[in-house]
């Protein structure tokens, strides 16, 4: 039996030229993550950033427009041979923290493999493991044109 295809809503929050990021330690090392999650049922995707922020980082935040939706289908990536059954369709939203000089990002509920909550320049962005890395790459080109981004790690 295949498993459903799972909604997840993710914050983009941008400040000062840097992105707020989750960093998570795997067995290939340190990666980051946009802070979000799963969607649950009956609740609206805005509501599940709002909820994942609190959980991951800490914060509330403003959630603003959708600027991208990615695919993710584990088995046409390199996590085939754990994820290849796992289709996640994601939904990226312009946000902002609430408090702008917040120094705490502790969240009430974080990931499994979560270990830090970092600002990562905007130029650092391709030095770091970072997914999906198309993300990084148009923020730091400044380029909102496409929305939809396909099947992506």
């Amino acid at each position: 039996m295949t498993k459903p295809i799972r909604n997840s809503a993710k914050a983009v929050i941008v400040q000062d030229g840097r992105l707020l990021v989750i960093r998570v330690e795997d067995q290939y090392g340190t990666a980051y993550i946009f802070p979000g999650g799963g969607q649950e049922k009956y609740e609206e995707l805005k509501d599940t950033v709002l909820r994942e922020c609190l959980e991951e980082i800490g914060q509330a935040v403003t959630v603003g427009d959708l600027m991208h939706i990615r695919e993710y289908i584990g088995k046409n990536h390199e996590f085939a041979e754990w994820d290849a059954d796992y289709h996640q369709v994601e939904f990226y939203f312009a946000c902002s923290l609430i408090d702008q000089a917040a120094t705490s990002y502790e969240g009430s509920n974080p990931d499994n493999h979560q270990v830090g909550v970092e600002w990562i320049a905007l130029e650092d962005l391709a030095k770091i493991r970072l997914y999906p890395k198309k993300i990084g790459e148009m923020l730091l080109a400044q380029d909102s044109s496409k929305i939809y981004l396909g099947d992506l790690n």
